[in-house]
């Protein structure tokens, strides 16, 4: 997706040859034009798919994730970070590990917003090492729900998550797709589209 590809390239901030920052659109701030073309490149990549729910987990994911919900005409479910007195019951957990935030958190997602009836599209920010991912994967997959897909922001293809997600079967399109972060420099994986 060149608008993103470009807005990452201007705007993107390499912090190391692991990291990049991109909290002027994505993180922190949010480009919400931007925001409403990857939902258009979302909606469009799985609009023959049959989904009924789109699942990401807070925060980052949320703006992508509502802008696709609302092309799709679907409702979004966040996986919440952090405790809530209103989120007791019927808990579909997992633990993810952060590498940026070097730190470990239990997601959950209320049991009573997804079933073994729903057609999941799982929305991410980033992909790496996959670890959101495979969280969220095990949450639909606790509720009995069906997965279409990963649809992931930016990947840094470097690094092993898309290939464990590939190796599980489960399809990953992602709109970004960075091959480096060497030397403070950006180089994204050259498409081949047949």
């Amino acid at each position: 997706m060149e608008a993103l590809k470009r807005k990452i390239e201007e705007e993107g901030v390499v912090l190391s040859d692991q990291v990049l920052k991109v909290d002027s659109f994505l993180n922190h701030q949010i480009d919400p034009l931007l925001m409403q073309k990857i939902g258009d490149e979302f909606a469009a990549r799985f609009a023959k798919d049959g989904i009924t729910k789109i699942v990401t987990i807070e925060s980052s994911g949320i703006a992508p994730a509502v802008m696709t919900g609302l092309q799709l005409g679907v409702p979004v479910v966040f996986a919440r970070k952090h405790k809530s007195l209103t989120l007791t019951d019927n808990l579909l957990t997992a633990s993810v590990y952060s590498f940026t935030k070097q730190t470990e958190s239990q997601i959950a997602v209320s049991g009573t917003h997804l079933s073994d009836q729903d057609h999941v599209l799982i929305i991410d920010d980033f992909l790496a090492n996959g670890q959101a991912a495979h969280g969220l994967v095990s949450i639909v997959k606790q509720a009995g729900a069906s997965i279409a897909g990963l649809g992931i922001v930016i990947e840094k293809s470097f690094q092993p998550g898309r290939d464990e997600l590939v190796k599980l079967g489960y399809r990953v399109e992602s709109l970004a797709r960075i091959q480096s972060l060497e030397e403070g420099k950006v180089s994204f994986v050259q498409e081949v589209h047949s």
